[in-house]
């Protein structure tokens, strides 16, 4: 029987296909490498190797783009045609489950596979891609934490689950240990990009701009390589530490450079540039003609069905952009899909929609309606998906639009809440200091 790198009985690999399977997979978990083409080309060696073609429905349907969906059902049928053992169905069970929208119970089947077989990377990072979108990575913390039992530092994939695991104690709040974690993760595993953007994560939550900007600089030469599939994310962090110290052209040349130019043409990688131009146009930044230059790179990335959170950057272009009737078409498609039966049905009818309408009032100087709306979602903007670094986006908003509406009270109760958490924020800062000069 043929195994794979963490003791797996792979059906249909032999010794050739496997290696070049571990090879994938293990592309695929660092963000590191070309996985797709290592796993086509295990399949051309093997074409009954089962696992190689769910693997690659994975890599395709995590990217959560409508345009490469019907690509990863593809590859879930060729594995239909095969034999497969019990984990090899579990993960073709998963898989149906995330390209028909269901992703909680695609989680659930992920879970309880991994209870079986702790050391399934590939499991492991599906999961932590679906959790993502549904807004629940602190998850990783106790899913991971429970098989890290069954490791040794000395296994191919430890550093890898490791680094899962220090990313799900950061969006538990337990920084200290996600720290700590995250840097012997990328001690073990040096381009991996978990742990990378772990500790970025950890010195924005706690307010450690200049941290944040050395840790990046003395690990560029791992993160920053063409290899990384996920480089321009951590641009992305990078830029907010700018923004965080007041270094807005340093923010803005990082969009026109890094960002842009290594941002793949995918849904959620396109959130990156979106957000920091957004960020900085409510700042006062001139940005000139970027919404439009953008415009035509997002199209076609998100539909309206598949998540809010790429749904609401996408708006956010669309109207920069002057491209009122590409709103309301979203919001006619979102619309659409809460009222359907789909899992994300309520996701959609009661945040994302009133988020959209919220983002709309806001760009027509409706503050007081943006205020409305947009608070009436905070404490539930989790369910878009994303971190919790990402999600501020919203709450970024929300702080702009109650000063500008004037309304005293909430813009200084947001900028105190804001301060509490990162008290040397300029950018909190800032907000505090206008809200303070606002008329009773």
């Amino acid at each position: 029987m043929t195994k794979d790198a963490q003791g797996h009985v792979a059906s249909g690999a032999t010794a050739g296909s496997i290696a070049l399977y571990d090879e994938a997979v293990r592309a695929f978990c660092l963000v590191y490498g070309n996985p797709i083409d290592k796993v086509d080309t295990a399949i051309n060696i093997s074409p009954e190797f089962a696992m190689a073609h769910l693997a690659k429905a994975w890599m395709l349907a995590l990217t959560n783009d409508p345009g490469v969906m019907p690509k990863a059902r593809n590859a879930i049928g060729a594995a239909e045609m095969l034999p497969m053992n019990e984990r090899e169905y579990a993960h073709r069970d998963a898989l149906k489950l995330t390209v028909g929208g269901s992703r909680r119970a695609a989680v659930a089947v992920l879970d309880r596979l991994v209870m079986s077989y702790p050391r399934d990377i590939l499991a492991h990072m599906a999961a932590a891609f679906l959790d993502a979108y549904l807004g629940r990575l602190p998850l990783e913390r106790d899913r991971v934490g429970r098989t890290l039992p069954f490791w040794s530092q000395d296994e191919p994939g430890y550093g890898i689950v490791l680094g899962l695991h220090g990313f799900g104690l950061e969006e538990a709040g337990d920084y200290a240990r996600a720290e700590e974690e995250s840097r012997e993760a990328v001690d073990l595993e040096p381009y991996n990009f978990i742990p990378h953007h772990t500790v970025a994560h950890v010195m924005e939550m706690t307010g450690r701009p200049e941290d944040g900007l050395g840790w990046m600089t003395t690990r560029e030469p791992f993160w920053a390589t063409a290899e990384n599939g996920m480089r321009s994310h951590i641009w992305w962090h990078k830029s907010l530490f700018h923004l965080e110290l007041g270094q807005f052209p340093a923010a803005l040349e990082l969009y026109d450079g890094p960002i842009l130019h290594t941002t793949p043409p995918l849904g959620i990688p396109l959130t990156d540039p979106v957000s920091l131009l957004w960020r900085l146009d409510l700042l006062g930044c001139e940005v000139g003609n970027r919404w439009h230059e953008l415009m035509p790179i997002c199209e076609g990335h998100a539909d309206g069905r598949c998540l809010v959170f790429t749904d609401i950057h996408a708006a956010m272009v669309e109207l920069r952009s002057g491209n009122e009737a590409a709103v309301e078409r979203r919001l006619g498609w979102m619309r659409e899909t809460a009222a359907s039966s789909v899992e994300e049905a309520a996701t959609y009818r009661d945040v994302g929609v009133p988020l959209i309408e919220g983002l709309i009032a806001f760009h027509h100087g409706d503050y007081s309606r943006a205020v409305d709306l947009l608070h009436r979602i905070r404490y539930d903007a989790w369910q878009i998906g994303g971190s919790r670094a990402q999600r501020d986006v919203v709450a970024w908003t929300l702080t702009e639009a109650a000063v500008r509406a004037g309304i005293r009270d909430v813009a200084l109760a947001l900028a105190y809440e804001r301060l509490a958490a990162r008290p040397r924020s300029l950018i909190n800062r800032r907000f505090e200091h206008l809200a303070q000069h606002l008329v009773h």
